[in-house]
């Protein structure tokens, strides 16, 4: 199977600089020419009057982000005392986040700087104009555009080509497994289908729950079943083109791995957030996460952590090679902010800083993600240098899924899961509901 090109160089690219290290450039001042008065640089009286901004991001709760994120907002508040800055903060594990920034996009009381995913989930106010190209901003200030990898730039534009959001830090995603219980329990990393199996009924029969994750919200099983089923290829055209059969398997595989016990027992009942606990404190074997969720485990299960690409199913188009991951999310700018010439600046200002080398720096080194700027990652445990490492190796590395397609389309194939599992809806239903959403949502 080829490489996917571009994402693969961008994962390269990302480990060349690993251990590189960022310098800072200068300013000068220009002189005044001869003959004339030398004017002393007093900015306008408009630009140290009172500015406020609110900023939304998913670096509440537990993020291994939170506190770095603070400290940049608290930087750029201190070298302008003018500026107060409201810090808008959900939870990325709580599903309300999303219904939030479409609720405030949609009412007119949009962010003035907005921290989301790129691609399908931000069509609708990007269509709308709720947001504005980053391009020309981005030209005008050379040092600022240059700070970031190139390939970041090219993954966060939209389909239209334009650039609406600043990355920070990318992610990959994939099959997180506890070492030390797989080999306490005589078993061999679950490296294929086959060996994924054995391990569940043997971790099963032991009354360790083998895979956690939730049913309601499940993000990553989803994403990782149909990758590993339809392969990269069919992935990426989603369903607007018509049912490539190999989603279906994805649905029969993860019925199969509940017959044989692999889900906690309350999967129906608990969400992502319950379900990282559980492998966190070492009920479990095995959790399909990104990146972003290492710097939440406790150190024992971080230490005994490794993370694989998730099997190609029975019968599934995917290598077994094959994983989720790239620059998903970014800042995106208001267009009623851009246009109120009390915050337009102040705004763009404070983008820069939050996408400045120095800030993806110290977020990357919080969260194990891949920095969208050349610079040194530092203090990041074992096993988020096997997912750079998994990364590397990949055959292909593909955007998530509910990038592919509508949201309501992947909430139906998420409200799909339970359904299939426990008998009560066949895999080619699941998939025919969703095309038929998916069509709904694309007249």
């Amino acid at each position: 199977m080829k490489r996917t090109s571009m994402l693969l160089m961008s994962v390269m690219l990302l480990l060349s600089m690993f251990l590189a290290a960022c310098g800072n450039s200068g300013s000068t001042n220009t002189p005044a020419a001869e003959g004339e008065t030398p004017k002393t640089e007093t900015p306008p009286a408009e630009e140290n009057a009172p500015v406020s901004l609110r900023v939304f991001s998913t670096f509440g709760g537990t993020d291994a982000a939170r506190e770095a994120f603070q400290a940049a907002l608290d930087e750029f508040t201190a070298a302008h005392p003018n500026v107060k800055i409201e810090n808008d903060t959900m939870s990325a594990n709580d599903d309300g986040f999303r219904t939030k920034v479409n609720t405030d996009m949609n009412s007119g009381n949009e962010p003035d700087l907005l921290f989301y995913f790129i691609g399908a989930d931000a069509e609708g106010f990007v269509n709308a104009g709720k947001v504005v190209p980053l391009n020309e901003i981005l030209d005008a200030n050379a040092d600022w555009k240059n700070g970031f990898i190139p390939d970041a730039l090219e993954l966060a534009k939209q389909k239209d080509g334009n650039i609406y959001a600043a990355p920070l830090t990318g992610f990959y995603e994939g099959l997180f497994v506890n070492k030390k219980i797989f080999e306490e329990n005589g078993l061999e990393l679950p490296t294929d289908w086959a060996k994924l199996t054995t391990a569940v009924k043997t971790l099963s029969a032991k009354g360790i729950i083998p895979l956690s994750v939730p049913f309601d919200q499940s993000h990553y099983l989803i994403e990782h079943t149909i990758l590993s089923a339809a392969g990269p290829e069919s992935q990426s055209k989603g369903l607007i083109d018509g049912i490539d059969p190999n989603w279906e398997k994805a649905y029969v595989a993860m019925k199969e791995l509940y017959d044989l016990g692999a889900f906690p027992k309350d999967a129906a009942t608990i969400d992502l957030s319950m379900s990282g606990n559980y492998y966190s404190e070492g009920l479990a074997a095995m959790t399909i996460e990104g990146s972003w969720a290492v710097g939440g485990w406790s150190d024992d299960t971080r230490d005994n952590s490794t993370v694989l690409p998730f099997p190609t199913v029975p019968g599934g188009a995917g290598s077994g090679n094959d994983i989720v991951g790239g620059f998903g999310s970014g800042f995106y700018l208001s267009k009623s902010t851009y246009d109120d010439a009390a915050k337009k600046d102040t705004a763009v200002e404070l983008l820069k800083h939050l996408t400045s080398p120095a800030t993806i720096q110290k977020i990357a080194s919080a969260n194990g993600g891949t920095p969208a700027a050349d610079v040194e990652v530092t203090g990041l445990a074992q096993v988020a240098l096997d997912g750079f490492a998994m990364a590397a190796k990949a055959n292909s590395i593909s955007a998530p899924v509910d990038s592919k397609v509508s949201q309501e389309t992947f909430g139906n194939l998420r409200a799909s899961v339970q359904p299939v599992v426990e008998g009560k809806k066949t895999p080619t239903q699941a998939i025919e509901e969703a095309k038929k959403t998916e069509d709904a949502n694309k007249k």
